[in-house]
């Protein structure tokens, strides 16, 4: 059954690809036949679906709503376009920004929280957005892997490791993946004002600022992003925790927005903002990727990586590098690196060597991975799914266009850099 998992896998990501107004309902689809084939059984449907991410987004979606009502994001749109020349700065600007929260708070969270400030600047220009929140995504995903708790991926193999929060900065007398992921960020940064070189339409200045009309939904996404922060700190908490703490905070939000109102519009306008489609589109995801890890193709995917070096070290770093960029750019990132963590350690130990550098390279090419295509990555999915919302259609190329080159200008730079600070 692992090559027909495999090549419904392969077919539903092509026609997800082909077919991008369909994406949702492919990939439930999808996921449905996995499971009524038996590829992959009753009793491991829930544990392959991440819940923590589905409630995250509809937990923050719901407060970003309450935020945007309160006219926060136009305020902060005002504030920037202020400070930036033109266009092109704006969208380097957007992605900055969100590649510095998404060093400290989970990459759907994230975008979910940037994207409004994006689309009130364009909105302001009268630009289209999609270059915006395209940019925001995969800075996101790149920053994930910075510190210790950016993304579920550097979560697990600090764990592994026993490393602590300041081990990302500095490791074993030498800089760590911070830095590495830091120098990724500036060329990628350089590789979008090329990209979006042509983009010279001055930002008009204006001495009026937009004026908050509520500064509550400020203070709810601040505190989101604050409990998420200290969340990551908390040893052996439960796998739903950051899910929970954005849907409780969504219904803080909820309360105080019937009290200040007194009508149920004020309850049911935000949840009708929640993105079902996205969030249906992911639960594909993940019954996908549960039922192609159940039929052994990860596990053979990760020990054919492993093989592949031949002994060699830089052959083998070199293998996992790039083929988990590949990889990631398809599947899931968490199965796999909790998948190759142990494979890793079993090779270091059969061939007496120091294994961190190839760790780092696993963190590394399976984080920017997902910056490779559409659906890639949860914060892509995300972002592609609010412009959706709002009339806006994302073809593969314009995707393509910025997710490869920005990929291309992150990891290289980080490949050269971790080898000679670990592998030399």
């Amino acid at each position: 059954m692992m090559i027909g998992a495999l090549i419904l896998f392969a077919l539903t990501y092509v026609l997800m690809l082909a077919f991008s107004k369909y994406r949702p309902y492919i990939a439930l689809a999808s996921g449905l036949v996995f499971i009524v084939t038996g590829m992959l059984s009753l009793e491991n449907i829930f544990g392959s679906v991440d819940f923590n991410v589905l409630l995250m987004i509809a937990g923050t979606m719901g407060t970003v709503a309450l935020f945007i009502e309160s006219k926060m994001p136009e305020l902060l749109a005002d504030l920037i376009m202020s400070k930036i020349p033109n266009v092109k700065w704006a969208i380097v600007a957007m992605s900055l920004f969100s590649g510095i929260i998404s060093a400290f708070v989970d990459n759907v969270a994230t975008v979910l929280m940037v994207a409004p400030v994006a689309l009130e600047i364009a909105k302001k220009l009268k630009v289209n957005p999609v270059p915006f929140i395209i940019s925001i995504a995969v800075s996101s995903n790149l920053q994930g892997a910075a510190t210790l708790v950016g993304d579920t991926t550097a979560i697990m193999l600090g764990s592994a490791l026993d490393m602590s929060f300041m081990d990302f900065f500095w490791y074993k007398g030498r800089p760590g993946m911070f830095f590495a992921v830091e120098l990724g960020a500036i060329l990628s940064a350089v590789i979008v004002a090329f990209l979006f070189r042509k983009e010279k339409a001055p930002i008009p200045k204006s001495g009026e600022l937009t004026k908050v009309n509520d500064f509550v939904p400020t203070l709810l996404l601040g505190g989101t992003i604050l409990a998420l922060i200290i969340a990551s700190f908390i040893p052996n908490k439960p796998a739903i925790t950051n899910g929970l703490i954005c849907c409780v905070i969504l219904l803080m939000g909820l309360v105080y927005n019937f009290i200040r109102k007194r009508t149920a519009e004020a309850v049911v306008s935000p949840l009708k903002t929640i993105d079902f489609e996205t969030i249906g589109l992911l639960l594909g995801l993940f019954i996908m990727i549960g039922g192609i890890s159940e039929q052994g193709v990860i596990d053979a995917a990760a020990n054919l990586l492993a093989k592949a070096g031949g002994g060699n070290v830089f052959v083998l770093y070199t293998v996992i590098v790039w083929a988990s960029v590949l990889i990631s750019a398809f599947i899931d990132n968490i199965p796999y690196v909790a998948t190759m963590i142990p494979v890793i350690g079993g090779l270091a130990a059969a061939l007496n060597i120091d294994p961190t550098v190839l760790y780092f390279g696993l963190l590394s090419g399976a984080t920017l991975g997902g910056n490779c295509t559409p659906i890639g990555a949860s914060a892509n999915i995300t972002g592609i799914g609010i412009l959706r919302k709002e009339g806006y259609t994302v073809k593969n190329s314009d995707f393509f266009k910025i997710g490869i080159p920005f990929t291309l200008a992150a990891i290289i730079p980080a490949y050269i850099l971790l080898w000679i600070m670990y592998g030399v």
